[in-house]
């Protein structure tokens, strides 16, 4: 079974820092891209930053500057390094994965993946 497992929420004060990992598990032949998206309470779902297979980046406007994506190909995983943290910032953060996985014999699939979200609460 694929699993994206999201870690490093938490409640920091505005200006600090955080930094979400997100690890990708299972029968895994390829990762392509991968991105960090967050909901508010009562806002739709909006994308954070991705990063290619080849690490190129991009940015929401509101995070350029003070967010940075990264990702380990060889562990199957993927950052966002979260600095200078505004209370506008707080959500939930979701990791996403466009994976080609194996779900068993001869049964190769293409598809998205979200892992369960990890709160990130910044206090004024």
């Amino acid at each position: 079974q694929v699993q994206l497992v999201e870690s490093g929420g938490g409640l920091v004060q505005s200006g600090g820092s955080l930094r979400l990992s997100c690890a990708a598990s299972g029968t895994i032949l390829s990762i392509d891209k991968m991105a960090w998206y967050r909901q508010a309470p009562g806002k739709e779902r909006e994308l954070v930053a991705t990063i290619s297979s080849s690490t190129n980046t991009a940015y929401a406007e509101s995070v350029k500057g003070r967010f940075s994506i990264s990702r380990d190909n060889a562990k199957n995983t993927v950052s966002l390094q979260m600095n200078s943290l505004k209370p506008e910032d707080t959500a939930v953060y979701y990791c996403n994965a466009f994976m080609t996985v194996v779900h068993g014999a001869h049964d190769v699939r293409d598809g998205d993946y979200w892992g369960q979200g990890t709160q990130v609460t910044v206090s004024s």
